[in-house]
């Protein structure tokens, strides 16, 4: 079985091969570098299958590259940081990261993340790659299918690119039409405890889900002020 190659950036040059220590024990290939250019020029040449991508770096910073990535790649990216503050982890969300750690972390959670984000990013791929059959577990509105079983979304006829806890936060919601679910709810319902408190974390999703869905005359993606999130239903059937 062909190994998963993942690029490390990060310019600690201890940190680095620490954590290629760990993730070559978990049988992972791993390539680094310790800049952002030289991290764009690999993503080219090496096609990894997953970035681990630290903040501060010298030239080109991590923002800028995840930035620069997201043009041509859905590639998973984790951000790896010592800043802690909410702005840098909603910032790297913002920008199209999959998930966000903060040093110093422990081994085993950042091979347990790895693993995770893989495992949703080649699950999604691996349906994509198949014609999207429209059983299952799906609400349908109309324009809209979105499907939990295979992880499609059809809008307009199109499958519309998304991210698993993206499309995850929308077939909630538009399983429970017209009903208010706060930030805090849906926190614990998709990511559960480990976001607990950051409810930025929702509306940066909700607002890349009205980037790729908008507003339909039948329904839309609500906000009800001081309170959270709904999937508006105006007299439609599902």
């Amino acid at each position: 079985m062909t190994k998963q190659k993942i690029l490390i950036v990060d310019d600690d040059e201890n940190i680095a091969e620490l954590i290629s220590l760990y993730l070559t024990k978990e049988c992972f290939d791993t390539i680094i570098v310790h800049d952002g250019e030289a991290a764009i020029d690999k993503f080219k040449s090496e096609n990894p299958n997953l970035i681990l991508l630290d903040l501060m770096l010298p030239g080109i910073d991590g923002y800028d590259v995840c930035r620069e990535i997201r043009k041509t790649s859905t590639v998973p990216i984790i951000m790896l940081s010592a800043k802690g503050e909410i702005f840098d982890k909603v910032l790297g969300l913002e920008l199209g990261a999959d998930d966000y750690m903060i040093k110093p972390f422990d081994s085993k959670e950042l091979v347990a993340r790895v693993r995770a984000v893989l495992r949703r990013f080649n699950h999604v791929q691996t349906v994509k790659e198949t014609t999207p059959e429209i059983t299952g577990d799906y609400v349908a509105y109309p324009d809209i299918i979105i499907n939990i079983s295979n992880y499609s979304v059809i809008y307009k006829g199109s499958i519309i690119d998304m991210p698993p806890k993206e499309l995850e936060l929308l077939y909630f919601i538009a399983s429970n039409p017209n009903q208010v679910f706060t930030r805090e709810q849906l926190l614990d319902h998709i990511w559960g405890y480990e976001y607990y408190g950051d409810t930025r974390t929702v509306d940066v999703h909700i607002k890349r889900l009205r980037e790729k869905i908008k507003d339909h005359k039948d329904w839309s993606i609500s906000t009800v002020w001081g309170i959270g999130y709904k999937f508006e239903v105006k007299n439609v059937r599902r």
